[in-house]
């Protein structure tokens, strides 16, 4: 493998990230805004869901997504031997759900009155506006998380050309929602 040439800069690049805390890490991340995804499947146990905002859409042919789960999180054991994952496109009327799913486990699904299961066992949160469901086809653990990739076998689109919600974003450790720029 060649290595790529560095680009022409004035600004020094490091060769050593051993200068890169993770405070300082985390809190350049969080000014990168994302939007909320809540993952939900049925371990077999029950559902289970956490909320990514790793969310990445790779391949349209074949429709491949991708996230990634915490080697830390309480989901990942059902995550590993999970077949298949529902990830849910959060709208900004679903701020409550993305905090719901990032508490802790046993509140998640405690409201029976906000999620049904589909036909293939995997829960399904009420009131969102896309959702899709993916078949588990690689798990890569990279770091302190694992990445996943799922290959697309249903689209759940209940939005028009006007979606009935703005999308819910996450940035700086808070909840927002996009408005448009003047164009």
């Amino acid at each position: 493998m060649t290595e790529a040439p560095r680009p022409e800069t004035d600004l020094p690049i490091p060769d050593d990230p051993s200068g890169i805390t993770a405070e300082l890490y985390r809190a350049s991340m969080r000014r990168y805004p994302a939007g909320v995804t809540v993952v939900t499947l049925d371990s077999g146990n029950g559902p289970v869901g956490f909320t990514a905002t790793s969310f990445a859409s790779l391949s349209l042919h074949p429709p491949l997504v991708s996230f990634n789960i915490a080697h830390t999180s309480s989901s990942l054991d059902a995550m590993l031997g999970a077949r298949s994952v529902v990830i849910h496109f959060l709208g900004e009327h679903q701020h409550d759900l993305a905090k719901r799913f990032s508490r802790t486990a046993a509140e998640r699904f405690s409201d029976r009155s906000l999620w049904s299961a589909l036909d293939t066992g995997e829960p399904v949160l009420h009131g969102t506006p896309i959702w899709v469901r993916a078949a588990v086809d690689r798990l890569i653990p990279l770091g302190d998380h694992t990445f996943v990739v799922g290959l697309v076998t249903r689209v759940h689109d209940d939005t028009t050309d006007e979606p009935a919600a703005a999308p819910l974003l996450y940035y700086n450790g808070r909840y927002h929602r996009p408005t448009p720029l003047d164009e």
